[in-house]
């Protein structure tokens, strides 16, 4: 599998609209940029920014957040940095992002916030927020971020891109900043599946091959995440499924008992304990500084005692296990969000704010709970813009891609 170069900006009107952007990137790399062209590889001269999560060898690590802003600069890129170089990727710079990747909606008092370049005056979802905006400006091709909750997703499904969630295990974290170890993923955004697909076989090591189209069972759970959708996505979704229907995919409306149980399960102590673990002291002693809805969210971590948390493990081992055993050999397939995107206005408070953040979170959650993998692909066009979502137990990641390049193909994106 091969990328083909498609029409660009020239390297110096790339850097001077990067200039231009606001809100998009914490620091732009266009010495270093400039002369990294023509490197062979894979993703040969394709352009990548970097979520400000990772390592950059000699550039702190701010994660977005004021707490992070003394720690030593890097010793060496992060794994996944590493490896997109030298598959021949060029990293134009670090973009902002929700403060140490703690939202879905990708708001950022610190750094600025981008506006969806989509929807006028409306938030690019996140937490990956400026590696979104900066693929869908065409500032760059590929945009290496993370994934806690839908992080690479919810932004893909606002801005109208891929977003890629692999299986955790398949791209190491090395040199990047963790949010909750149980469930944090490192995956790419890309304006194409097969972009998407490059990148995390290029990270997670594994020969960069053709994925064969396949169109597997498709199912549709009726006990989760259709409930509470804006009616733009009700409607696209709706259309999305007599679409596929007319393309030959198999599609079926099922019960999954596990998800009945996933309902009971307080996904949101994940973060809150995990983070608050790594980041208590800073916490303390920095807190005032922190973005308000992120140092709540985090200090909810108090609650949870090391016996809680232990419980609250060994039941979402359970529940992977009956994943994978109720899903079989079909995919899931939902609206990646139930929301499209909201105006800044719809967020200024802390109401709205949460009861957004919660919606946009809740689809694309269940993949990082399952240890699953899953994919957002672009459906529909201008205000009807969706997401549509595949999701698959963990090790399915080639399944995942097949399924998604051929409906990629469908929708008529390829």
């Amino acid at each position: 599998m091969t990328l083909h170069d498609f029409a660009s900006p020239t390297d110096a009107e790339r850097i001077a609209s990067a200039k231009a952007s606001e809100g998009v990137f914490t620091k732009l790399m266009a010495d270093e940029f400039l002369q990294s062209a023509g490197r062979d590889g894979p993703l040969h001269n394709k352009v990548l920014s970097v979520k400000d999560l990772f390592d950059i060898k000699g550039q702190t690590t701010r994660a977005g957040s004021p707490i992070l802003a003394n720690v030593k600069p890097a010793s060496k890129d992060a794994t996944a940095v590493e490896l997109l170089r030298t598959a021949g990727a060029r990293v134009i710079g670090r973009t902002t992002m929700t403060e140490l990747a703690y939202s879905g909606l990708g708001l950022n008092p610190h750094d600025g916030t981008p506006e969806n370049p989509l929807f006028s005056r409306c938030i690019p979802g996140g937490s990956t927020s400026g590696g979104a905006v900066s693929v869908a400006t065409g500032l760059a091709d590929i945009a290496l971020g993370s994934d806690t909750g839908g992080s690479l997703r919810i932004p893909a499904a606002f801005c109208g891109l891929v977003g890629f969630k692999p299986t955790q295990a398949s791209v190491s974290m090395s040199g990047a900043v963790p949010l909750s170890e149980s469930l944090d993923s490192v995956g790419p955004m890309a304006r194409d599946v097969t972009t998407c697909a490059i990148s995390w076989q290029v990270m997670a090591k594994r020969p960069v091959a053709t994925i064969a189209k396949q169109r597997p069972k498709l199912i549709i759970p009726q006990n989760f995440g259709l409930t509470d959708l804006d009616p733009a996505i009700t409607a696209g979704f709706a259309e999305l499924r007599e679409t596929l229907k007319t393309k030959g995919w198999e599609l079926r409306d099922v019960t999954l008992p596990v998800l009945e149980d996933y309902g009971t399960l307080p996904v949101w102590q994940f973060s809150a304990y995990e983070s608050l673990r790594r980041f208590g002291d800073k916490l303390g002693e920095h807190g005032a500084h922190m973005d308000p809805r992120v140092r709540q969210r985090m200090e909810r971590g108090r609650e949870i005692s090391e016996t809680v948390f232990a419980t609250t493990l060994s039941q979402r081992a359970e529940l992977i296990a009956s994943f994978r055993a109720e899903i079989d050999d079909a995919i899931v397939l939902l609206p990646t969000v139930a929301i499209q995107p909201p105006h800044f206005d719809d967020v200024a408070t802390d109401d709205g704010f949460s009861k957004l953040n919660l919606l946009a979170l809740r689809n694309t959650s269940l993949a990082n709970v399952m240890d699953g993998c899953s994919i957002s692909i672009p459906y529909g066009r201008g205000e009807a813009l969706m997401g549509a979502m595949l999701t698959s137990f963990g090790g399915q990641d080639e399944t995942i891609f097949g399924a998604a390049l051929a409906m990629e193909s469908d929708l008529g994106n390829g």
